[in-house]
């Protein structure tokens, strides 16, 4: 449906997307306070504690989660959020595969524990990789996965009598097996000439640190005892006048009121409407536009939900407020429209990663990534390779940066990972993140998988699945993953609505040869539109340079070298782009942490060097002003609307 005309599209996706309501169960709103919510954020020092013991399971042996934590042995101070790999100078807990510990003892306001009209609520915004969550030693949830929140209403536990304080236990593996997102499989080395009894590494099939902990902040929240549970928002335009869909599900009672207004950014209501469901009008819509497309883009109303119900402790009233953005999405067999005109993705791919707070959410680095971004001219980037934190895509709402919204499917290069086992997972995850992330006119297109081994046998029906239930989710946004796979062999290519490509030509082979960047990248784009007939997306590309290395002629590693190999992959992205090609994401933004591998300049060899396994953030990002901006100049589309570049860490 989505390659088909906008008009046409504009008028079934709001109908699609009904259908899509159902397959959802239960909400997850990001906790904003309001008139009937409170918030607590449990972000500081927590108790830590890894589990060293040879199997990992002391800790469930002798149930840590019954006591306080440091009275079962010693405790670190741990802050959250953040990774707990860098913090300390450990370096047994820095690569450490298992079971940790977190606890922390909080003291509840007087009203949460006593008024029995209201829910408290233990939300965690991302655990690395299973967890299990206990308050007052009381089993109350699991989640598995990480990148993505869970919560747990806890209001019997926290109102069951006086409490001075609150203990609240979590335990966390960040094991990867072949069956969770991204997988990974457990080596044992068992030669003892050469290994100590019991060792073993975590192998994967990505390029970057798996980090671990509490990535994300960990917050207690109250809503009523009957309460909003989810909204959910799609949008359209009618020649000027924005139509908002909006559908409100409550939770506690059957019996209730929902009344709606819209207001626009002076706070003047536009719009209202009565009931849980329904469709508001708003005439000379001001529309939700990319960066640099618009002179005001990233146009948001508010929208604030009040919900009436009666109980039998009388009435209740719960209120929440959410961000809009009027905008509407479609795709062609060569364009990919944002509000009726073609859109092209200028921008890079991401990762969440920084200096000793590792995946750890951090909001001056955020808000100065976002400021790199835009001085930049960056329009979009993808998340690689799983969901950023809620606020990550707030930012792009307001600013106007468009995103590819990627799940944790990458690396997914072994037979066992495409079972059905693996499968039924990947479904869960694209359920949670669309969940999460539904309502932000950022996000524009949902992206399943990086770079998986698509040619195997069991990949096709794997991705038609797995697509299939996708846009069944969201009928309102594209469908896609990003490949590396061969345009004949690919078998989930046939699913997806926007194909993504990551090709380093005159990189990974070829080496030192740029000139046959161009034949070889437009014989790329050639191909695959020959046998699909949809837009493309170079949604990886660069090269590797050692920041003051210079040579001349270029030689790989070189700054010479990594603008050389730009500059001829612009020539082709330049003709094509009047064509099919839809964007061009650089790799990567900044640096980041990989694993440790063998080091080396040898261009025939595909090795680290030194500078890529370090992720110095700071240090690239001003490399980014210094090579990249010189280099696009020399660009012949319109400026100023140049790309990112920070290369020194795209080994693949």
């Amino acid at each position: 449906m989505l390659r088909g005309s906008a008009g046409a599209w504009a008028v079934l996706g709001p109908l699609l997307w009904g259908c899509g309501l159902a397959l959802l169960q239960g909400g997850m709103l990001y906790p904003r306070e309001s008139r009937s919510r409170e918030r607590k954020e449990l972000d500081g020092l927590w108790s830590f504690r890894a589990d060293f013991s040879d199997n990992r399971r002391q800790g469930f042996e002798q149930q840590w989660y019954r006591a306080p934590l440091r009275e079962s042995g010693p405790t670190l101070d741990m802050p959250v959020p953040s990774s707990f790999n860098d913090v300390g100078q450990d370096g047994q807990l820095r690569s450490f595969v298992g079971w940790v510990w977190y606890e922390r003892e909080i003291t509840l306001p007087q009203r949460w524990a006593e008024d029995l009209g209201a829910r408290v609520v233990l939300r965690i915004g991302s655990a690395h990789y299973y967890a299990i969550v206990w308050v007052n030693g009381v089993h109350v949830v699991e989640h598995e996965g990480g990148h993505l929140p869970f919560e747990a209403d806890i209001s019997k536990l926290v109102q069951s009598g006086p409490l001075s304080s609150c203990r609240i236990t979590i335990a966390i593996n960040n094991t990867l097996s072949p069956h969770t997102l991204p997988p990974g499989t457990i080596l044992y080395k068992t030669d003892p000439s050469m290994y100590p009894k019991g060792y073993f590494v975590q192998n994967t099939k990505f390029d970057f640190f798996n980090y671990a902990g509490l990535h994300r902040s960990v917050v207690l929240y109250t809503t009523p005892t009957t309460y909003i549970d989810d909204i959910t928002v799609t949008t359209d335009v009618d020649q000027d006048i924005g139509l908002v869909n909006y559908q409100v599900i409550v939770q506690g009672s059957d019996h209730f009121q929902v009344d709606v207004s819209l207001l626009d950014e002076e706070g003047k209501v536009v719009a209202k409407g009565a009931g849980a469901e329904g469709q508001l009008q708003v005439p000379s819509a001001h529309l939700w536009w990319p960066y640099l497309m618009h002179e005001h883009p990233a146009y948001l109303y508010s929208l604030e939900v009040k919900m009436m119900a009666q109980t039998a402790m009388g009435p209740v009233s719960d209120f929440y407020t959410l961000p809009v953005g009027i905008r509407t999405v479609a795709v062609t067999e060569s364009q990919f429209l944002i509000n009726g005109k073609p859109f092209y993705f200028r921008g890079v791919n991401k990762h969440e990663d920084a200096d000793i707070r590792g995946k750890g959410f951090d909001w001056p680095l955020l808000v100065k990534d976002f400021n790199l971004l835009r001085w930049l001219g960056a329009n979009a980037f993808r998340t690689s390779h799983y969901p950023y934190a809620e606020e990550v895509l707030q930012l792009c709402d307001r600013y106007g940066i468009v995103v590819i919204d990627e799940s944790p499917g990458v690396g997914i290069a072994l037979v066992e990972s495409f079972s059905n086992v693996s499968l039924q997972h990947h479904l869960e995850v694209m359920e949670e993140m669309i969940r999460r992330d539904k309502n932000h006119p950022a996000v524009v297109m949902w992206s399943v998988a990086n770079e998986p081994a698509s040619f195997l046998k069991p990949a096709g029906y794997y991705f038609k699945t797995l697509i299939a239930h996708t846009k069944a989710l969201d009928p309102s946004r594209p469908v896609t993953f990003v490949t590396n796979t061969n345009y004949e062999a690919d078998l989930g290519a046939p699913y997806v609505d926007v194909i993504c490509v990551n090709s380093y030509y005159s990189w990974y082979h070829d080496y030192g040869h740029m000139e046959v960047i161009q034949l070889q990248l437009a014989t790329q784009f050639e191909n695959w539109y020959k046998a699909y007939q949809k837009p493309m997306i170079q949604s990886e590309y660069g090269a590797d340079a050692i920041e003051g290395f210079h040579e001349d002629p270029p030689l790989m590693f070189s700054e010479e070298y990594q603008k050389g190999l730009l500059k001829q992959y612009h020539v082709v992205l330049d003709q094509k782009r009047k064509e099919y090609v839809v964007g061009e994401l650089i790799w990567n933004f900044a640096d980041f942490m990989t694993n440790q591998w063998s080091t080396g300049l040898n261009p025939g060899r595909r090795t680290k060097i030194p500078h890529a396994t370090q992720h110095g953030q700071k240090t690239n990002k001003q490399k980014i002003r210094m090579a990249r901006v010189k280099e696009e100049k020399e660009r012949e589309h319109e400026p100023p609307l140049c790309l990112a570049n920070e290369i020194s860490g795209s080994w693949k």
